[in-house]
This record gives structure tokens, C-alpha cells and sequence, in this order.
């Protein structure tokens, strides 16, 4: 007999759709608690830029991989994994269903497909991709294309980051990302929920406009200031908001020209958001278009995931 496997809700959505709020009235109403799948929100101090939830949101329903580390520590996608399997274990030998939420596409990727330990990190190699790429756009995705183009068919061009850490395993490692992602892969053991909340673009972009002026008028230039003082990892200043913001206090930029690179940059990265769910899969979909209650957002996650059969405990039909 077929052993059933534990439930695990995963609310996504792009940013600034309104995760957040939904999240918290669907804890609240299954007794359960919050694990966050944002890279950025586990850096502690860093809480302007991020959207991390308030104080008394954070008091009211238990949140877990939220202000974790410091800003000078590095941390990885396989690392996050390590961090969350005793939360869910733990939430499932209570009786409860977690509830992960969040936009990023690789954290929510290596839950419920997996993830490979690649070779580590090389630093001076990076460096080195990075300078070729600036002295030639594009070399670096051509590269990828003739040493693993299954992987380069599977990133985008423009995505350099990604790219590069594909050369590095070639470069460095026993074989091509692709078939070490193959070889090496495992999903977490758990039945899979996933909602995905989604708005009109036009609405979407707007929100995000208001949200980072809002983040200005509440300190984040400060709270940029603040971390740069830490001398921080690399990676917690490549968020959107912070790179941005330390380019105009570094006196590159102005702070107009800061704040409209943010808007930007923030509409990019929700565009990018949707590519990644569209690569997930088996998703839920609540169009909160014209919706901003959260009483009503949460009505609508509700009943359709009562049409689904998905409710509560997540018995499939």
C-alpha cells in the first residue's frame, strides 16, 4: 500500500502582489505557521528594502527563514533546504500544514524539484567571467552554448548570474550543470499545494511604483547607509533597492535617477517571477485583479481551494 505523503502549502506570486497579507489570514484560519522562500528577507537588518513583514505581523503568526543571518555572511539555495526540512518535519509531527510563501524561483524550485551540490563557488574564476562579459556582451552565453547547451537553452541570455555559475560547474567541476541537475536532482518528499497569485501587469507595475516610493519615504536610503557600514557579502547588495541605492551614495548616480531604476528593476524582476512559475507547474492560479482586501484575497484563495479539492489538509480528489 502506497504510503500517502504530507501536505505543504506554497503561496507564490511575484512581488508585490500580495503575498504577505494572504499568508498570514490563511496561517491564522489552519493554525499553522509561515516558512518564508525570500533569498533577501533572511538577511537580517535588511528589512525596508526586502518588505519584510512588520513587527506585529511577524508577533500575530510564527514565521520561520526571516533575519537569519547577517548581511556578511554568504548562504546558498542548498543551505536553505538543509535549514527548512526540520521546520516542516517539526510543523508535521504537530498536526499542521506549512505554509511556504514567497517569489523566489530557486528556493521554490529546490523545494519541489530539487537541488544539485554543484562544485563551490570560485571566486576568482567568477571575476574573471564577468571581465569578459563586460570587454564582450554575450561571450559568456556562446561559451555556455557550445560546452552545455541543454543549460544555455534553459537560461536567458541577459541572465548573467545564472550563466555564469553554469560555466563554473563546466570549468570546474566533473561534468555539464545539465547532467549533473539530472544525475544529482531530488525533490523534498512532500505532497505539493501550490497557489500562485497573479494581477493585470499594468496594475502589478503600478503597485510596485508606489511600494518603492514608500520604502524611500520610510528610510531605505538610511537603512542602505547601514548595511554598506557592515561591509556585507556580495550577494544581500545585488537585492534590488540596495545595489541601486549604494550607487547613488557612492555619488554614481542621483537619487531620482536611483528611485527610477528600482521601479524598474522591481517591474524586470516581476516579469522574470512569471517565467519561473511558468516553468513550476501544477500551480493554482487567483487573479487578484482590482482586489485589495485581504479579507476578499483570502476569500478567493479559499474557495479555490475548495473547487480544487485541495482544502485544509490537501486531500486531492
Amino acid at each position: 500500500m502506497k504510503t500517502q505523503m504530507k501536505s505543504v502549502i506554497i503561496l507564490l506570486g511575484p512581488t508585490g502582489v500580495g503575498k504577505t497579507g494572504a499568508a498570514l489570514l490563511l496561517a491564522k484560519a489552519l493554525d499553522t505557521e509561515i516558512i518564508s522562500a525570500d533569498s533577501m528577507q533572511i538577511y537580517r537588518h535588511m528589512d525596508i528594502g526586502t518588505a519584510k513583514p512588520s513587527k506585529e505581523e511577524l508577533a500575530s503568526v510564527r514565521h520561520h527563514m526571516i533575519d537569519i543571518v547577517e548581511p556578511t555572511e554568504s548562504y546558498s539555495a542548498g543551505r536553505y533546504i538543509d535549514d527548512i526540512i526540520p521546520v516542516i518535519e517539526d510543523l508535521h509531527g504537530r498536526g499542521r500544514v506549512p505554509i511556504i510563501t514567497g517569489g523566489t524561483g530557486l528556493y521554490i524550485k529546490a523545494i519541489t524539484r530539487g537541488i544539485f551540490s554543484g562544485p563551490s563557488a570560485d571566486l576568482s574564476l567568477r571575476d574573471e567571467l564577468l571581465r569578459a562579459e563586460e570587454a564582450d556582451a554575450g561571450t559568456l552565453y556562446a561559451r555556455l552554448s557550445g560546452l552545455d547547451p541543454e543549460a544555455a537553452r534553459k537560461i536567458e541570455k541577459n541572465d548573467t548570474r545564472r550563466v555564469v555559475r553554469a560555466l563554473e560547474v563546466c570549468l570546474t567541476g566533473t561534468g555539464t550543470m545539465s547532467r549533473m541537475q539530472d544525475t544529482l536532482t531530488r525533490p523534498l518528499p512532500y505532497d505539493f499545494i501550490k497557489v500562485g497569485l497573479t494581477r493585470q501587469r499594468k496594475e502589478l507595475y503600478a503597485v510596485i511604483d508606489r511600494r518603492v516610493d514608500d520604502m524611500i519615504a520610510s528610510g531605505l536610503v538610511a537603512e542602505v547607509q547601514k548595511i554598506l557600514a557592515m561591509q556585507p557579502d556580495r550577494t544581500p547588495m545585488q537585492a534590488i533597492g540596495y545595489k541601486e541605492i549604494a550607487a547613488y551614495l557612492s555619488g554614481d548616480i542621483s537619487l531620482d535617477e536611483a528611485v527610477r531604476l528600482v521601479k524598474r528593476n522591481s517591474r524586470r524582476y516581476a516579469k522574470r517571477q512569471f517565467t519561473w512559475f511558468r516553468k513550476e507547474g501544477e500551480i493554482i492560479w487567483v487573479d487578484l485583479t482590482a482586489e485589495f482586501s485581504q479579507r476578499a484575497i483570502f476569500g478567493r484563495i479559499m474557495k479555490v481551494l475548495d473547487n480544487s479539492g485541495q482544502i485544509l489538509y490537501g486531500n486531492k480528489k
